[in-house]
């Protein structure tokens, strides 16, 4: 036993310490997400973004009622920007949870670090050397195999996916200039503020207008009972955890390591996935994914 216990002492010493924490994060995010899909069993999506935003803007607030917040301010419409396309990228990102396997829609939303280095190229003037352009268009075609589009028709939750990854990419990139002007948990705080109040409107809204072509945003409260509960607090708590250790791993280490890392998500969403009866991916789709972490490695490297 105390043999053992050297033995796992020196490989977790060896293991790079930003790296280890990426993959507790990324194990916690996947959870978070398998959460997500087993409540969706019995509410809409929309609820399920309800709640999984209730329980961070209380952890939140509580932070900062701890710890005031000293911050310069001055950019109110890109603070309201990215609350809002991050609440949008979330609310058909959760759609898909519900609705695809759960590895798929992980993979989607992945594709933002290569929709994040085509914005920062175009609107920050940040560089993309060949490999990084190698990597984008890698990426697409991972994404691709993943789709198996009929022709030129795109399924909803296909349109979702690009969405979730494109949405979550003009997140980040407003995110670094709003770094510069407020405390993280402000900018964190108006996210989910928004990401509360729009799911509580539209449900409340969806009791006189409901549509199949909007489902995604409009449906009905359903009042979680029994472990249901258990399920809403644990997926809060998880996505807490995932985010802490995600910050630690880029406070650790450098950020090109810590972003391939974090593709190790897929791998823990696709077991996940499997073992909450998701069906395993074909060979075009296993593929798909596969070039998608590629290109993700690839442009967090060359970010590095």
């Amino acid at each position: 036993m105390a043999l053992n216990g050297v033995i796992l002492k020196q490989f977790f010493e060896g293991i790079n310490k930003g790296v280890l924490f990426m993959l507790l994060s990324s194990f916690s995010f996947a959870f978070d997400g398998a959460f997500a899909k087993v409540l969706s069993q019995s509410m809409d999506s929309v609820e399920v973004v309800f709640f999984r935003n209730g329980l961070t803007m209380l952890f939140v607030a509580l932070s900062i009622f701890k710890l005031p917040i000293k911050q310069i301010g001055g950019k109110p419409w890109l603070l309201l920007f990215r609350a809002l396309i991050g609440f949008a990228s979330m609310l058909v990102f959760f759609y898909n949870i519900a609705h695809i396997p759960l590895a798929d829609a992980i993979t989607f939303s992945r594709t933002a670090p290569i929709f994040t280095a085509i914005l920062a190229f175009f609107f920050l003037k940040e560089k993309i050397g060949w490999k990084g352009w190698v990597a984008v268009f890698v990426g697409f075609i991972g994404i691709v195999f993943v789709m198996k589009p009929n022709g030129l028709m795109l399924s909803k939750t296909d349109l979702f996916g690009l969405f979730s990854g494109l949405g979550a990419a003009l997140a980040y990139t407003s995110v670094r200039e709003l770094n510069r002007v407020y405390d993280t948990r402000v900018i964190v705080l108006a996210f989910v503020c928004t990401g509360t109040f729009f799911p509580a409107l539209f449900m409340i809204l969806s009791e006189f207008f409901h549509t199949p072509m909007f489902d995604f945003m409009l449906g009905h409260f359903i009042a979680p009972v029994g472990i249901e509960w258990l399920y809403i607090v644990l997926m809060g708590f998880s996505g807490a955890i995932g985010q802490v250790y995600m910050t630690k791993a880029f406070a650790t280490t450098k950020a090109g390591i810590v972003g391939a890392a974090g593709y190790s998500i897929i791998f823990f969403s696709l077991i996940i996935g499997i073992i909450l009866g998701d069906g395993l991916p074909d060979i075009l789709g296993l593929f798909g994914i596969l070039l998608v972490v590629l290109s993700g490695i690839i442009v967090a490297k060359e970010k590095e």
